[in-house]
């Protein structure tokens, strides 16, 4: 069960992912669940993600972003709950040493639909690196694409 402590520590990082980074800002994305293990991220299309205009599709750029992100966030929040993170100054120092070290993406549908949301799990941390997969779905519930993500988190 999840105590208040914890509770409040996700509204923390999911405001850390969603307003602290000026990019993420841009990209006006929601996370609409910041359960450890199981966060869901909505992304809402706008021209200025379109690829292929002729198609209207997502440009893959933003498609690897969004895993990417995803990946990140159950990165961190695996990490955070495992060393029981709970103040805004212990997640920031964390923040700090974690970053993408290798991001693998398999784009298997064009990025079609008006709304995405992109889930992710943990498959191993370890002490200096999580290996996360993640995938994205378009608002049929169409898989759009998947990725595997190494993030070093120590």
């Amino acid at each position: 069960m999840t105590d208040h402590k914890e509770s409040n520590s996700w509204g923390q990082i999911q405001k850390l992912f969603e307003e602290k980074v000026p990019f993420h800002k841009w990209l006006d994305f929601e996370i609409t669940e910041m359960e450890t293990g199981a966060p869901k991220l909505v992304i809402y299309k706008r021209d200025e993600f379109v690829g292929n205009f002729v198609r209207g599709s997502l440009h893959g750029g933003i498609i690897s972003t969004v895993l990417d992100i995803i990946g990140g966030i159950v990165a961190f929040t695996d990490v955070a709950a495992r060393k029981k993170l709970y103040t805004e100054a212990e997640q920031i120092e964390q923040f700090a040493r974690t970053g993408t070290i290798d991001l693998r993406v398999d784009y298997l549908r064009p990025g079609l639909g008006n709304t995405f949301v992109a889930t992710a799990y943990v498959l191993r941390t370890g002490n200096k690196v999580a290996v996360t997969r993640m995938e994205l779905n378009n608002d049929e519930k169409t898989l759009i694409a998947v990725g595997t993500g190494a993030y070093v988190v120590g």
